[in-house]
């Protein structure tokens, strides 16, 4: 006669696998896969080519406006207090668009395809992932930024040669120019990505960051009141200008500090990522 220990119930390993099996990849593994799936999308090449273009045909377009402007007596003294790199930079305001647009398809595409589930099953915290696919983003916007300063420089070279205008490498002026170009568009995409985060749908990312990068600057500054002059200065727009010049031309936001411009930007880009961390944890994929 058999009793119940004799034939002990039959348990799968499968069903209960132990917590010590459990393998997750590293933060260089989640970073290596990031760049993989972003150098693998035709959008990622598209956004970069276009933000490099625009950027370039701009401070084209500006460069060869300078004959115009020197036959008005009244502009022509402006160019006198005019900085080259200033030239150079004049088309980073289109620059932020296009790489808003790649910091929303970085996120949003992985939900409209479901392939999100795939990587938070990969790194259930999640968190990581959203910390590579940011350094992804702003590795890719340096690069796109140091060729589009390359070629901006080439292409309005004859131009600005012909007032004195080209830029010294040896300049302060020149660094902070570029620098803040960089700063600026860093702070675009990262706005965008936090954005794409929490709203997980690219129609809805691009209007709002589109919204807040040009359609709030350019509605708001045709308002002639006090408080709204200051509240548009601390749009992220704006609030770049006072980077994005050496002090010798009035630019509206340039009255900004240094200081503070780097921290209204920086706002932008953190404040959308620390809530899109927050989100993550509190919500299914």
């Amino acid at each position: 006669m058999s009793t119940l220990t004799d034939n002990p119930p039959m348990t799968s390993p499968a069903t209960n696998p132990p917590a010590a099996g459990q393998v997750y990849p590293t933060f260089a593994g989640v970073l290596r896969g990031e760049w993989i799936k972003l150098a693998s999308l035709r959008s990622t090449w598209w956004a970069l080519a276009s933000t490099a273009a625009v950027i370039t045909l701009v401070a084209l377009a500006s460069a060869m406006s300078l004959s115009a402007t020197t036959d008005d007596p009244a502009l022509a003294q402006g160019i006198e207090q005019m900085h080259g790199a200033e030239v150079i930079a004049g088309g980073f305001h289109f620059g932020m668009l296009t790489i808003a647009v790649l910091g929303a398809l970085l996120i949003t595409g992985e939900y409209a395809t479901g392939l999100i589930r795939s990587t938070f099953a990969a790194v259930p915290s999640r968190i990581p992932v959203l910390g590579a696919k940011a350094l992804v983003l702003i590795v890719l916007t340096a690069a796109v930024t140091l060729v589009s300063a390359t070629l901006s420089y080439v292409v309005t070279m004859p131009q600005l040669s012909q007032y004195d205008l080209v830029p010294a490498l040896d300049d302060p002026g020149t660094w902070r120019v570029f620098g803040g170009t960089l700063y600026s568009l860093t702070a675009a995409a990262l706005l965008s990505l936090g954005i794409g985060t929490l709203l997980r749908s690219t129609a809805a990312t691009v209007t709002v960051a589109l919204t807040v990068l040009l359609l709030l600057p350019g509605t708001l500054s045709f308002i002639r009141l006090d408080w709204v002059e200051t509240i548009v200065s601390y749009l992220p727009l704006p609030a770049s200008s006072a980077l994005l010049t050496t002090g010798a031309t009035e630019t509206q936001g340039a009255y900004l500090s240094t200081q503070a411009s780097l921290i209204v930007l920086a706002a932008y880009a953190i404040v959308p990522l620390v809530a899109a961390a927050i989100t993550l944890h509190r919500r299914d994929a």
